[in-house]
């Protein structure tokens, strides 16, 4: 099969698209035909390096969490899934065209494989962040760097909860955070202020890395209220870095009842081809999206 695989750390160029051997499903694992990978910014994380503290990794290794495809391996003691069965889920080395998932839940009716691909991790990564920050209905979120992926569920989520959202993104997608229910306002000279007039602040989540806590911390009044998925500096300001995941199994039950109840939309920005994942990790990594990226098997 192929698949997609670096044997050392560093840039999109150590990404190789290799024949390897096929993986098989194990006891409480099933394996599917990938139909398509969704793109995270921890597969470059992983790829540079910036893991190794918290998952130790082998070289050679392949790239992905999130897939979605047709179930083709049931392992020993999984029930409730048959051969032929559409799903999306987070399993391992899903840059490929079969890969063993660990946690998965079948597809709402309607949803295509490429936009299924998208949801796992990123919901599973919203939810936890909402829990952690403490944020009640009735009360404001601010997320900076809200356009992406987990930024999108993170206003749909919080809106249907009846939390006010506030989002930050670039000047090109102030409308789409105004469409997902959002004030929006934009990055730059001045930002924290526009924040400000937009009214008061309970909570806050830093998604983009982009060196804003202080500024978060300070519309908050309490670093307790902020939380980082991605600045790893964050915990030498007094903010909690998010990085272990929750339950998989339980985000991608609510992820199905949001989608099937038409709570929750993450649109596809853009899909690239298995020989196309470096510039699917470049340009993830260059920020700025609308939404989600995804691997097209």
């Amino acid at each position: 099969m192929k698949k997609v695989s670096f044997a050392e750390f560093g840039g999109p160029d150590v990404l190789r698209l290799i024949d390897a051997e096929e993986p098989h499903a194990g006891p409480g694992r099933i394996r599917v035909a990938v139909r398509a990978a969704g793109v995270n910014p921890v597969d470059w994380r992983v790829r540079e390096g910036q893991m190794l503290k918290a998952h130790p990794i082998e070289l050679p290794t392949g790239v992905g969490l999130d897939a979605a495809g047709v179930v083709d391996e049931v392992g020993e003691g999984v029930e409730g899934v048959e051969t032929g069965d559409h799903v999306f889920g987070e399993g391992s080395s899903t840059y490929a065209e079969f890969a063993v998932l660990t946690a998965w839940a079948r597809m709402p009716e309607g949803l295509t494989f490429e936009e299924a691909a998208g949801y796992p991790s990123v919901v599973e990564t919203a939810l936890r962040i909402i829990r952690e920050v403490g944020v009640r209905p009735g009360e404001t979120l601010l997320v900076s760097g809200a356009s992406g992926g987990v930024g999108s569920a993170v206003l749909q989520i919080a809106r249907d909860r009846g939390i006010a959202v506030i989002g930050t993104a670039g000047a090109a997608n102030q409308d789409y955070l105004r469409s997902l229910g959002a004030l929006a306002t934009t990055y730059g000279d001045g930002w924290a202020e526009r924040v400000r007039r937009l009214g008061r602040v309970d909570a806050a989540l830093d998604l983009a890395g982009s060196g804003v806590i202080r500024e978060l911390v300070g519309l908050t009044g309490d670093p307790r209220k902020v939380i980082s998925i991605a600045d790893l500096e964050a915990p030498g300001l007094g903010v909690r870095f998010s990085g272990v995941a929750g339950s998989v199994p339980d985000a991608l039950a609510e992820a199905a009842r949001l989608i099937s109840l038409g709570k929750l939309h993450i649109p596809v920005e853009r899909s690239y081809t298995l020989a196309e994942a470096a510039a699917a990790h470049i340009d993830s990594q260059a920020g700025h999206s609308r939404g989600r990226r995804v691997v097209v098997v």
